[in-house]
C-alpha cells in the first residue's frame, strides 16, 4: 500500500474498508449495526464516493462521515497519521511504544486538569479537558482536591471535556462522596462479554469534598467521559448541572490500527447508569439549569456565593464577616 497521504491509491481504499468492516463486526457494541454500517460503506465504495479522495485526511474524513450516518454514534471515526502506526493487529492501547507516546500527550496537557482556582468568596474552581486513565493522572487529582477542599462550594468545568476514561471519572467522583463505597457505572464490554462495574473508592489520598454544593458547567461540546461525570452528579443528586444539553456519546471504545497510516476508533463497550439503566447516548445530559456555555459560569458562581451568605447566616468573628463581605462584593460584581 502506499504510505504518502497525497498518492492513495483504490487498492489501498479497498484494503482499508476491508480491514475496518472487519473491526466492526468483530467488536462493535452493536453487532446488527455493524453489518448495516459495513453495507453502507461497502456500497460508497461501489457508487465511487472515494474514487477521487487521493489524500488520506480527506478519506479519512469520508469513512468517519459515513460511518457516523447510519446511526449518529460519535465515537465511530476514523484518523489518518503521518507517522506510520505500531504493526499490531489488536487494539492500539495494548502497544508500548504507542501507549508512551500517548502517556508523553496526557502529562504535557496535565492530565487534562487545565485550571484550579480559589475564586473570590472562597469557591473552588477546576476545569478539566479530558479524563485521562488513573493509572497515569491519578497522582493528579488528590493534590487537586486537597486544594479545593478548604472552599465553601466548587465549580467544575466540563464544558471542553471532550472525553476520557471512566476510571478516572470514578476516582474524581469518590472525593465528592463519603467513605461507603458507592456503584456509579458499569459498562458491558462486547469483545470480552463481561460487565465492568465502577464504584467509589473507600480509601483516598487526601480529603474528601462531601456535604458542600457542587455545580457542574456543560457545553454542546461536552462528550464522553465528560457526560459521564455529570450524569453521575446528576443522577446521584450531588451536584447541579447547568449550561447547554451535552453531545450524546455514551459508548467507551478503542483505537485498532486498519492501516500502516489509519486509526480507526471504535465503541466496544455500553455504559449503564446503575439507577436509570440506561445512559446518554444520543440524547445528552440535560441541564437542571438552561443557559448557554458563555452564561453558565456566572450563574454557578452567583449559586455558589448565595449559598455561601446563606451558609454563613449570622457572623460570630470576624474571619466569617471578612468572607462574608468578600461574598457580597463579589455577588455586586457578578449582577
Amino acid at each position: 500500500m502506499k504510505t504518502d497521504s497525497a498518492i492513495m491509491d483504490s487498492q489501498a481504499k479497498i484494503e482499508i474498508i476491508q480491514v475496518l468492516c472487519e473491526k466492526l463486526r468483530a467488536c462493535y457494541i452493536f453487532p446488527e449495526v455493524a453489518e448495516r454500517i459495513c453495507a453502507y460503506l461497502q456500497a460508497c465504495l461501489q457508487s465511487g464516493e472515494y474514487d477521487d479522495l487521493v489524500d488520506g485526511n480527506l478519506f479519512a474524513l469520508a469513512l468517519t462521515l459515513h460511518l457516523q450516518e447510519v446511526n449518529g454514534d460519535e465515537h465511530l471515526w476514523v484518523k489518518w497519521h503521518a507517522q506510520a502506526l505500531p504493526e499490531d493487529d489488536g487494539q492500539l492501547r495494548l502497544n508500548q511504544d504507542w501507549q508512551a507516546e500517548r502517556r508523553l500527550e496526557a502529562r504535557l496537557e496535565n492530565y487534562g486538569f487545565y485550571k484550579l482556582e480559589r475564586l473570590p468568596g472562597n469557591i473552588g474552581y477546576l476545569d478539566i479537558h479530558y479524563l485521562h486513565r488513573p493509572e497515569w493522572g491519578g497522582d493528579a487529582v488528590a493534590p487537586a482536591m486537597g486544594f479545593l477542599a478548604h472552599t465553601q462550594a466548587l465549580i467544575i468545568d466540563v464544558r471542553q471535556c471532550l472525553g476520557g476514561y471512566p476510571g478516572m471519572v470514578a476516582l474524581l467522583c469518590s472525593y465528592l462522596f463519603g467513605e461507603h463505597p458507592m456503584h456509579l457505572a458499569s459498562i458491558y464490554w462486547r469483545d470480552e462479554d463481561i460487565t465492568q462495574e465502577y464504584w467509589t473508592e473507600a480509601s483516598l489520598h487526601g480529603p474528601r469534598y462531601t456535604e458542600k454544593a457542587v455545580y457542574v458547567l456543560t457545553s454542546k461540546a461536552t462528550f464522553s467521559a465528560g457526560e459521564m461525570l455529570a450524569d453521575i452528579l446528576q443522577s446521584q443528586k450531588r451536584a447541579s448541572i447547568i449550561g447547554e444539553k451535552t453531545d450524546g456519546g455514551a459508548h467507551a471504545g478503542a483505537s485498532y490500527r486498519i492501516h500502516a497510516h489509519f486509526e480507526a476508533f471504535i465503541p466496544i463497550g455500553r455504559t449503564i447508569n446503575p439507577l436509570t439503566g440506561t445512559n446518554w447516548e444520543g440524547c445528552g445530559v440535560t441541564p437542571d439549569i438552561p443557559a448557554t456555555s458563555e452564561a453558565s459560569f456566572a450563574m454557578a458562581y452567583k449559586l455558589a456565593l448565595q449559598s455561601v451568605l446563606v451558609a454563613l447566616g449570622e457572623l460570630g468573628n470576624d474571619p466569617l464577616r471578612k468572607l462574608a463581605e468578600e461574598a457580597r462584593e463579589a455577588l455586586e460584581r457578578l449582577n
